[in-house]
């Protein structure tokens, strides 16, 4: 499936491949391109520089000599022209490389030595026309032959005849093409390894792109557990973008088994708390039919039943009071901080399990004042729960100490017993909602209330207990204070 996947994505034309390697290639292109028409430019420039200063030297002294044309036709100045301008061997089938020509004032060819004009001095009168602007202009001129193309120049003699001078530039394009043809050959040679190399580098480099599809696809497909791995030689972007992807996935899955989690608390805690109210509710409702039917006839066990509907009724309200507490504090409640003694509220917490268990010892360590940023009825209903949970779960002679204590940049209150303790395994599952250890009294909510509370205020709750040595539970609290308000 990778393959045909690869072969998909990556091989198409609009791939990110093809299309860097297209823009590579088209890059090179251009420049061979303008490399070539600068090269070639600059070849014909120099090339055609040196025909014409040729040309001009030739056509300068002829027409320094002040010569007529009667005068050319003597032996001695033939002699000249003939070393200066004609070929010894001309071949009349085919284009001479130069060619002189004697022209009157209207273009027309005219012999010398009494020989009349050949076919090539007839056709570059032809060619030229006009000689005069020739003579004008100091560059040669580009005339066509025949197919052939010459470069000309002209000079006017004493008596009025013009000397046409041409020379062939039929090698100068040749060796034009012939550079052209190599320039293109090496050029081709140049953009097939571009592309070959382009495609090898942007195979490697799109290499963590593709780990990157090929991981996200593991994902949807269910495999939470994968991760983009890192290439031997990657970019910076790349880089950047498998760390960001992978701390990505690394939430989604975190938040994938948080919500699994929270799934299963909540459907455990909607099964527990459908138990814990059917109990009361069934006990009330057995209570209220024994009325009902008449079989609640002598006064004591009316007053029996009475009390039990009230216990259940009260044990249910604050069973509903407990999670709805629980659930504020599922829904990130904002609490009210402000400055509290928590030493005062320690005192206070010890006061009221002495008024409801005057014969339990109780030990306080909580002298003097210790503020703390706090919610006040928050930790209220901390201490409450702890030493409720002391009251509920000690026998009435087992010891208690209760302690506030500012170390190291934190608070912590302890209370402690020398109650009969927990096992291992009840000791991790104390904060556990709804649970009781050996079915006990009480709903199963309050350590997991203290629990909740604690976490809003950003602190820790921890403890310390064994069968026989009793149970030490440890709250530690940030130990910040608010600024005081004019």
């Amino acid at each position: 499936m990778r393959a045909i996947r690869w072969l998909q994505c990556d091989r198409g034309i609009h791939s990110l491949r093809a299309k860097l390697t297209y823009a590579n290639v088209a890059l090179l292109a251009l420049g061979i391109v303008a490399a070539t028409a600068v090269s070639l430019m600059s070849m014909r420039y120099y090339l055609l520089g040196q025909v014409d200063t040729q040309l001009t030297k030739t056509r300068d002294s002829l027409g320094s000599a002040q010569l007529t044309r009667r005068q050319i036709d003597s032996l001695s100045v033939v002699s000249f022209v003939r070393d200066r301008l004609a070929p010894e061997h001309v071949d009349e089938g085919s284009a001479p490389d130069s060619i002189y020509s004697a022209v009157d004032a209207k273009g027309r060819a005219v012999g010398l030595l009494g020989l009349k004009p050949t076919e090539a001095q007839r056709d570059l009168a032809d060619a030229v026309g006009d000689p005069r602007p020739l003579v004008k202009d100091a560059d040669p001129h580009d005339v066509s032959m025949h197919g052939a193309r010459y470069r000309v120049t002209a000079t006017r003699l004493t008596d009025g005849t013009y000397i046409l001078l041409a020379t062939s530039t039929k090698a100068f394009h040749q060796g034009m093409f012939k550079v052209l043809k190599l320039d293109l050959a090496i050029g081709g040679m140049l953009l097939a390894m571009l592309a070959c190399l382009t495609m090898m580098s942007v195979s490697r480099r799109m290499r963590p792109l593709e780990d990157m599809v090929e991981t996200s696809s593991a994902i949807a497909e269910g495999d939470l557990t994968r991760r983009v791995p890192s290439s031997h030689h990657p970019t910076q972007e790349v880089e950047q973008l498998r760390l960001a992807l992978n701390s990505m996935l690394h939430q989604v899955e975190s938040a994938y088994r948080t919500r699994e989690r929270t799934a299963a608390q909540l459907r455990r805690f909607v099964g527990d708390a459908s138990h814990e109210l059917r109990t009361p509710l069934s006990a009330i409702r057995g209570y209220l039919q024994l009325y009902d039917k008449g079989m609640l006839s002598d006064p004591d066990e009316r007053k029996r039943a009475w009390e039990r509907v009230l216990a259940e009724t009260d044990r249910m309200g604050r069973l509903v009071d407990e999670l709805l507490t629980l659930a504020r504090l599922d829904q990130q409640p904002e609490l009210r901080f402000k400055n509290v003694d928590l030493s005062r509220l320690v005192r206070d917490a010890a006061e009221d399990l002495r008024v409801q268990q005057p014969d339990r010892p109780i030990k306080v360590a909580a002298d003097g004042s210790l503020l703390v940023h706090a919610d006040e009825s928050g930790l209220r209903q901390v201490l409450g729960n702890l030493v409720g949970n002391v009251r509920t779960h000690t026998p009435a002679e087992v010891p208690v100490r209760l302690g506030v204590e500012r170390e190291d940049g934190v608070v912590r209150l302890c209370v402690e017993d020398d109650g009969p303790g927990l096992c291992d395994e009840d000791a991790a599952r104390v904060f556990d909602r709804f649970f009781r250890t050996g079915g006990g009294a009480g709903s199963g909510l309050g350590l997991a209330i203290v629990q909740g509370v604690v976490q809003a205020h950003g602190g820790e709750v921890a403890v310390r207990t064994a069968p026989g040595e009793g149970l030490a539970v440890t709250v530690t609290l940030p130990a910040r204070t608010a600024a005081a308000t004019p």
